[in-house]
């Protein structure tokens, strides 16, 4: 293995992979109320979650273009090449795995999500390129992969199952991995997060997160999901 290869396992780093994608205004009282109705039905990652009503979800989970410079950092970061494999971990209905494989001809995606739905429903070029699996089973063998990306999706899972996704990430893309969880640095974030969330069910501070990725031998990269608050 390359020494710099080797460097680059041993520190891993916070870096914002998905800065392009536009800011979401979120309205967050209007979940409060009917939150444990909403929660339950989101929480089916089915019809609801992704095409429902806001309150319960994404409120309309459309392709509109804008993973492309998300996908064109990701094959910069990697350093990607035609022929690479990447693996999308909780990719709903595709659209980071079509606009990947756009950006660099020759990429071989793999996406995986726990939906149903979503994966009945991707974007027509992600079709027979998704697996219904959970991160923390992923059915692929070690090192089978240049990269593999879970954007804000391991924290659907408790603490034992988000320690066992970290692991699994691992295995399977050693040194990198890109992982995005939901986090908050003060009491008022954490109010508002709480307000808002509906399917999370690990989150913690991002000291916190980082004790839980060195707990799983996790050697890849990261960042956080953090609700901003209007003071």
């Amino acid at each position: 293995m390359p020494e710099a290869e080797t460097d680059r396992r041993k520190q891993p780093r916070e870096i914002n992979l998905l800065r392009s994608v536009p800011k979401i205004v979120r309205d967050v009282g209007a979940r409060v109320p009917n939150k444990e109705e909403n929660r339950r039905l989101a929480l089916q990652f089915g019809f609801e979650y992704f095409d429902g009503p806001r309150e319960m979800g994404y409120g309309g989970y459309r392709y509109d273009g804008r993973w492309i410079p998300v996908a064109e950092r990701i094959v910069a970061h990697f350093d990607l090449k035609p022929g690479d494999r990447v693996l999308d971990i909780g990719c709903a209905k595709g659209f980071l795995l079509r606009d990947l494989v756009e950006v660099l001809p020759g990429l071989e995606v793999w996406g995986l999500d726990v939906s149903a739905y979503a994966i009945e429903t991707c974007h027509p070029d992600a079709q027979g390129r998704l697996l219904r699996a959970s991160c923390d089973a992923l059915p692929f063998a070690d090192g089978s992969f240049a990269a593999a990306l879970a954007i804000n999706s391991i924290h659907n899972l408790d603490r034992a199952g988000c320690l066992t996704a970290l692991e699994e990430i691992e295995r399977v893309a050693p040194g990198r991995g890109f992982v995005q969880v939901d986090a908050y640095r003060s009491e008022r974030e954490l109010e508002v997060f709480l307000d808002w969330m509906l399917t999370a069910k690990t989150y913690d501070s991002p000291a916190g997160w980082l004790e839980l990725f060195a707990e799983a031998g996790y050697t890849g990269d990261y960042y956080w999901t953090i609700l901003e608050v209007e003071e």
